[in-house]
């Protein structure tokens, strides 16, 4: 690893894509060697005793060696290679490598009403900002991506690496959840799957998806809402009304007679979940597919 750092300056362009990134690196810290390095700019260095406050967000990779993490929401917690770290805007943090084995840690710092939405959302908390997701070399591939892209600083390099950096998220957020499930759960869930798809023209519910698999409602939906980002009824929803549009795009069957195939309670209640779930109504969706 050769140690590297930029601090990059953003346009009002840049900034309209709702993520930028405004710097990155990656360091090699060697046993008992000072850190951070003093050749970061003054709003960004810091020392143990008073920790540090920022006004960006940060993401930061350990791929080796091990150290410690410390911040107003999250309380001592060991760093061991694979963790993630976040920080927050105005949190006061402090982190550093273990003085007698050292780290690599690869970083950007972030900006912009996307990642405010995730942390809204809960998607990252500062009460969890050490997350230990393993090594992955596709999440490794992306922060190299984020960095050699600042070297040349070329044009429209931007908002190439803010999607980089998205993309990252992203694959944290898969990471995650998917180290959550185990390989049975998983095993549950996509049988679970794939009864929906057999059925999603039948009259059918989660509670029988739970039966035929031999396991209690309860624990079903849980399992499932966790693995899928949607509880077993709102996925089997989704599936019908993509049926739907199936029908009202290929088919001359009446509204009534498709609420009807698809075993809705009442014309009236398919055409409102209908609107709920695009935004148009079936007979509008209907003219809008033929055209």
């Amino acid at each position: 690893m050769n140690n590297y750092f930029k601090y990059l300056p953003v346009s009002k362009d840049d900034e309209a894509w709702g993520l930028t990134v405004l710097n990155a690196g990656c360091t090699h810290i060697e046993s008992c060697k000072e850190y951070p390095s003093k050749l970061h700019p003054e709003h960004h260095n810091f020392d143990w005793n008073n920790g540090r406050v920022l006004q960006e967000y940060q993401v930061i990779y350990i791929t080796n060696g091990q150290g410690i993490f410390e911040s107003d929401s999250q309380k001592k917690t060991n760093v061991s290679a694979g963790t993630m770290i976040f920080l927050f805007p105005n949190e006061r943090h402090r982190y550093r490598p273990d003085d007698h084995i050292g780290w690599d840690e690869y970083w950007i710092g972030l900006r912009g009403n996307i990642i405010e939405n995730l942390v809204l959302a809960g998607h990252i908390k500062p009460e969890n900002a050490c997350i230990n997701i393993g090594c992955h070399s596709d999440l490794l591939h992306l922060f190299n991506t984020i960095i050699e892209n600042t070297k040349s600083e070329l044009p429209g390099y931007q908002p190439l690496i803010s999607g980089a950096a998205l993309h990252l998220l992203g694959a944290l957020h898969a990471s995650t959840r998917q180290n959550s499930i185990t390989l049975n759960d998983s095993h549950i869930i996509n049988k679970a799957q794939l009864l929906f798809r057999a059925n999603a023209k039948s009259c059918y519910s989660p509670q029988q998806a739970a039966l035929e698999l031999q396991v209690g409602y309860s624990w079903f939906r849980k399992r499932f809402k966790n693995y899928t980002g949607l509880s077993p009824g709102q996925y089997f929803l989704q599936l019908k009304i993509e049926e739907a549009k199936m029908q009202l795009s290929k088919t001359d069957c009446s509204i009534k007679q498709i609420a009807y195939n698809l075993h809705f309670e009442s014309a009236f209640y398919f055409s409102k979940i209908f609107k709920e779930k695009t935004g148009l109504k079936a007979s509008e969706y209907r003219l809008r597919s033929k055209v």
